[in-house]
């Protein structure tokens, strides 16, 4: 992958974020911060069972860019809610597009939810587990429209190192799943 005019701009419209300007009294103090009004998303853990091991996205980021020479995040399969419908029918097309599984909404696991970017956006994440075969496998991912995502998987045996391994940019989220997978399904 080439990365080549990389530039900001200002950025007068926005479809998925939208900064704004907080003012507030606390403890009798004006106050004021600034914030990005975003999406709520969801994530999902996926376990492959026949290959024993998680399923993952690589994708860039150019936010992680201004930060790190290549901008490539290691992640959970994600989406931002943006349609009227149950988060977990958002988790299920989020697994087909991204990673090529078939999961039904009905057997995804609601593992928890939080908040996510507290200090400037704050939006709620909620996190699903997903335990597939690959008779459930029935495209190849990748996302749509012009995402370009790529689908790797983590053998389970070298999660624990992955997990500390900061030379792999990789979310809060993929790290507390991890945590959570090891502490409910450790062998």
């Amino acid at each position: 992958m080439t990365i080549e005019n990389f530039r900001i701009e200002a950025l007068d419209t926005s479809h998925f974020v939208r900064p704004a300007l907080v003012r507030y009294e606390q403890d009798g103090v004006e106050k004021s911060w600034e914030i990005i009004r975003a999406y709520d998303s969801v994530a999902i853990l996926i376990y492959d069972k026949d290959l024993d091991a998680f399923v993952l996205v690589r994708q860039f980021r150019p936010a992680v860019y201004l930060h790190d020479a290549k901008g490539m995040t290691v992640e959970l399969c994600a989406g931002i809610v943006d349609k009227e419908a149950s988060l977990a029918q958002i988790a299920s097309e989020e697994v087909t597009e991204e990673c090529g599984y078939e999961v039904p909404p009905e057997r995804l696991v609601r593992v928890t939810a939080f908040h996510t970017s507290v200090g400037f956006a704050g939006s709620k994440q909620t996190l699903y587990y997903a335990e597939v075969d690959q008779s459930m496998k029935k495209g190849e991912g990748g996302g749509i429209d012009d995402e370009s995502i790529e689908v790797v998987t983590l053998p389970v045996q070298e999660a624990s190192g992955f997990l500390y391994d900061e030379s792999v940019v990789k979310t809060p989220g993929l790290m507390f799943a991890f945590m959570w997978w090891f502490e409910r399904f450790s062998r």
